[in-house]
């Protein structure tokens, strides 16, 4: 009798086994139902912090903002760190140092409204208005009288470097040669703002008001915002009213925040997703084993850091900033925690910036000489080193690291250090207030020159958050902005690099790569240095 009920028990279980399974090969998948739709589905790390441009820093942000905004110049189609007509169809210059925009004459805001030159001049002023606290402000100090409105050093806006010639002729004038300006001003930074929108729902300068959600959204980019289900999921759509809408070819993206890799693999392995934005560490070595065409390992101009806050005993002291950072294994590191091609930063500037510039060779593995330079800071073999903590966002990779970090400084300079993991918001947040003593950090290079690595260490730079400052650093960067010739211009930003590793507020610890999974239906969504992305050349053909 047992038996029997036992067999019939597994019959059942087995017809229902199947009958389920029946369900779920004829029911489609997210990716599937996504293809018919012609809409994208990407993995975005973390919740974004901010849809308004000109607060945001972070890359969640920035691969929002590419959907929903344009700058000036655009990425190209076909090479994504390559220029192309955005907002603006055409563009001349005199020597560098004068450029003129001519905007597209059918370009048009979201609602509907003409998009002018006027909105960049507002856009410009709002950013450089010291009272919004926009961390990105600094990246518009290369503008004639830029910094010194920034800073309250003048007040009259019309004496910055911006000027409306006409609704459809903008022009800006740089307080030197910048041959690089073109790349620089595809970032979000430099993106119109809608007046119209923002000052429906407070003035110029409120933070986090309501123009950013769904329905009071106004934007100028290939889509437009049509909902926001925080923690769960971000879409856009096509937006009717932008000036090149006739070669979009999706009807919309979704941005999913998947902060942890591993379920982010398992999601688009169960066709959740077209595209993830990285991938296990654990998995990379198999992936590449077996040559899956949904595997890709692009290079990346960025790098990976620990930010030091010298606000804080005994952050404060060089030699331990220099101890720390002479005591960790970068080879070990990219070798056997990262395994994807990832480079052991000798600088912080990656290759790739500028053929010319040669990155300072100063972070190396010497702990004899580490160990030196903490005893002379007072702390001989770790003695009296108080606890610390390094602060990470959500992230298994980033746990990785810090824990080999840590064991690294245990072993070699006998101090004490934890670990400590915060949500992506409050994480940033912790940064900006100085709330840390030691925090993993990477940035992306925001266009193609040295000065996007160097610039944000200036004193006081919305994106420091070191409590760090030198006026010979900020000299140096000054320097750099005003002088034309190129190789005494790489002089500067070198011997800057030097001042600040050897200071070391900053630990660079690898170049990176970017490792992740991308479906074969989706085209053209190519490689890009700076992770720009050109969502209207991207299509679905499964």
């Amino acid at each position: 009798m047992r038996w029997i009920l036992r067999a019939a028990i597994l019959a059942a279980c087995l017809g229902g086994i199947a009958f389920f399974h029946h369900l779920r090969t004829s029911r489609p998948t997210r990716v599937e139902a996504a293809n018919r739709a012609g809409i994208l589905l990407l993995g975005n790390g973390t919740e974004p912090a901010t849809l308004d441009p000109q607060l945001a820093s972070g890359q969640p942000e920035h691969m929002i903002f590419h959907a929903l905004f344009e700058g000036l110049i655009s990425p190209a189609p076909g090479n994504p760190d390559g220029d192309a007509p955005g907002a603006a169809v055409s563009w001349t210059q005199e020597n560098f140092t004068v450029w003129t925009f001519k905007l597209q004459p059918q370009g048009k805001w979201s609602d509907g409204a003409p998009l002018t030159a006027a909105d960049f001049v507002y856009s410009y002023q709002r950013i450089l208005t010291a009272k919004l606290g926009a961390d990105y402000a600094g990246m518009l100090y290369p503008i004639l009288n830029a910094e010194e409105y920034h800073t309250g050093k003048i007040t009259d806006f019309s004496q910055v470097g911006v000027k409306a010639l006409d609704p459809l002729t903008l022009q800006i004038t740089l307080k030197g040669p910048a041959p690089y300006l073109p790349s620089m001003i595809k970032h979000y930074a430099w993106f119109p703002m809608p007046k119209q929108a923002i000052e429906k729902f407070g003035s110029m300068t409120d933070r986090n008001t309501r123009w950013t959600r769904p329905g009071n959204m106004v934007c100028n980019g290939a889509f437009k915002l049509k909902r926001w289900d925080v923690n769960q999921a971000l879409e856009v759509e096509r937006n009717p009213h932008y000036w090149d809408a006739a070669t979009v070819k999706l009807n919309g993206i979704v941005f999913l925040p998947i902060s942890n890799d591993t379920t982010e693999e398992r999601a688009f392995a169960d066709g959740q997703l077209h595209v993830t934005l990285t991938m296990p560490l654990s998995k990379i070595p198999a992936y590449e084993k077996g040559k899956s065409p949904s595997y890709h390992n692009d290079p990346l101009l960025s790098v990976y850091m620990y930010r030091l806050n010298t606000t804080r005993k005994p952050f404060d002291n060089p030699l331990v900033r220099r101890a720390l950072a002479l005591a960790i294994d970068r080879e070990s590191i990219t070798r056997n925690i990262l395994r994807a091609g990832q480079k052991p930063a000798t600088g912080l500037t990656p290759p790739g910036c500028n053929a010319s510039y040669q990155v300072p060779d100063i972070m190396r593995f010497d702990p004899a000489e580490a160990r030196k330079l903490l005893a002379e800071a007072g702390f001989p073999d770790g003695q009296g080193f108080p606890p610390f903590d390094i602060l990470i966002n959500t992230s298994p990779a980033h746990r990785a690291l810090a824990e080999a970090v840590q064991a690294m400084w245990k072993e070699h300079l006998k101090i004490p250090a934890g670990v400590l993991n915060q949500d992506w918001g409050v994480y940033i947040e912790s940064q900006r207030k100085l709330d840390y003593q030691v925090a993993r950090y990477a940035w992306v290079g925001d266009y193609l020159d040295p000065s996007t690595f160097l610039g944000c260490w200036q004193t006081g730079d919305g994106n420091n958050n070191t409590g760090w400052g030198s006026k010979r650093y900020d000299e140096l960067i000054h320097q750099s902005f005003q002088e034309g010739d190129v190789a005494r211009r790489l002089h500067y930003l070198n011997e800057a690099e030097t001042l600040l590793l050897n200071e070391a507020p900053i630990i660079p610890i690898y170049w990176y790569t970017h490792s992740y999974l991308m479906r074969p239906e989706v085209k053209g969504m190519l490689p890009s240095l700076l992770e720009h992305r050109c969502y209207k050349a991207v299509e679905l053909r499964p």
